[in-house]
């Protein structure tokens, strides 16, 4: 165990009370709502784009690729939680304990830009539901995004539970939505089924549209499993009391923050399929037309590209689950923030003032590209595109140390990762490393 005094998130560390038996649905209820705040990163903003243009271009092609995304995922969290529990320290102050100084602040600036580049599509993601659905000016929308932070402060005071049943009712709302629409859409049931096996397509050199199918598998592995999610499953795995005198109790924990955390994540597979789906049933054959929000907010109108089920509902109901995508992730983005700044530099500031200064940081290359470019949707998109390709560059900067951690028994003891895991946990990251390589040579 590490003598490392300061807790992660100390407002809410250690406080959500657990029932003290073995009955499995209450504790369950007791220990879900960590894993809602993680899955909000495997269905944000950035993922849109990428799975509903996969449908649109590949039809149901790429559900496979959703699927391995999505149990990679299911792999990295529950080590990141696991971590959190054993441990009592998040992977950013992990990290900063065992690192020599220079690499800290190396790892620590290349986690901040990764934090930028994934608050950038959350920001945009609301920013543009808000311009779509109220006619706000886009640099408007972007500044009323900054009220998230001190709305998330006020939320804060009434308890952790009150921010996970409010990200949950979100979650909620944005399944049922896309659950109506894919209806609507009348997708192929056996297309879809065939699209969750591996198919030549993928690895064939020479299939037509190779390239880009491959950048787009890539481009929704970056945009599924995100860096800023293994920090901030390490910390809120540890908002629930454990008693660390009994080894029962924390066998316990671990147990029940998996199946926390692999519900969620189930529930971000489903959505993110269903984003493909749809991206498949309406606009398969129009993928150049939905390259942006604002197109597909469109196409759902327009009887040319949706058929008969084109309506200015459907679109309406489109933009209200982009802007509860992007305010659910504004605040886990927010929280993940002060959890960084914190344990990878022990900054001792007032948290508002923490949560602020990330904000604005993240806000910043939105602001540049709105005031050189204009507003022009188009534009932003590119910058959205591109956030998501950091997003892969920065993913072995934070998998390889959890990797590391987790399979160290000095660290873990008992709860030291399965040879196999670590085994498959590195070679997941190898491969990741490898293609995200190929996606930077592709793209440039």
């Amino acid at each position: 165990m590490s003598t490392h005094k300061k807790v992660s998130l100390s407002e809410v560390n250690q406080s959500i009370e657990t029932p003290n038996n073995n009955h499995f649905l209450q504790n369950l209820f007791a220990f879900l709502g960590p894993g809602a705040l993680v899955a909000v990163g495997y269905m944000d903003p950035g993922n849109w784009i990428t799975s509903v243009v996969g449908g649109a271009s590949y039809k149901y092609t790429l559900l496979f690729v959703i699927l391995v995304s999505s149990l990679i995922a299911m792999q990295l969290q529950q080590m990141s939680g696991k971590l959190g529990i054993v441990t009592r320290m998040d992977l950013a102050q992990a990290t900063a304990h065992h690192a020599p100084k220079w690499l800290r602040h190396i790892l620590w600036v290349i986690v901040e830009l990764a934090l930028m580049a994934t608050d950038l599509a959350e920001v945009l993601g609301s920013a543009i539901a808000l311009n779509l659905l109220f006619g706000i000016p886009i640099m408007g929308a972007i500044f009323i995004t900054v009220l998230d932070v001190f709305l998330l402060l006020g939320i804060m005071k009434m308890g952790f539970k009150k921010i996970e049943a409010i990200v949950s009712t979100l979650i909620f709302t944005i399944l049922l939505i896309f659950v109506y629409l894919v209806a609507l859409a009348d997708p192929s049931i056996s297309g879809i089924f065939q699209g969750f096996l591996p198919t030549a397509q993928l690895f064939d050199k020479t299939a037509p549209g190779h390239e880009s199918i491959l950048t787009l598998a890539l481009g929704i592995v970056g945009a599924t499993v995100m860096p800023h999610n293994l920090y901030l499953h390490s910390s809120l795995s540890q908002t629930r009391k454990v008693d660390y005198n009994d080894p029962n109790d924390i066998r316990k924990a671990v147990r029940f923050m998996t199946w926390d955390s692999n519900i969620q994540l189930s529930l971000a597979f489903i959505v993110n399929s269903l984003l493909l789906i749809l991206g498949a049933a309406l606009f398969f054959g129009h993928a150049s037309e939905i390259s942006a929000f604002s197109q597909m907010y469109n196409a759902l109108q327009d009887s040319k590209i949706a058929g008969a089920v084109a309506s200015s509902t459907l679109s309406t109901l489109f933009a209200v689950a982009l802007l509860a995508s992007g305010q659910n992730s504004t605040i886990t983005g927010t929280l993940t923030g002060q959890i960084v700044m914190e344990g990878f530099l022990h900054m001792k500031l007032p948290q508002w003032i923490i949560r602020l200064v990330t904000r604005l940081f993240a806000l910043l290359p939105v602001i540049v590209v709105a005031i050189l470019f204009g507003a022009q949707e188009k534009t932003l998109d590119q910058l959205l595109v591109y956030s998501q390709v950091f997003l892969s560059v920065a993913l072995p900067f934070s998998i390889f140390p959890l990797i590391y951690f987790t399979s160290k028994k000095s660290l873990m003891g008992e709860f030291t990762n399965a040879k196999w895991n670590t085994f498959l946990g590195y070679a997941v990251a190898i491969i990741l490393t490898i293609l995200n390589f190929k996606l930077i040579i592709d793209l440039f």
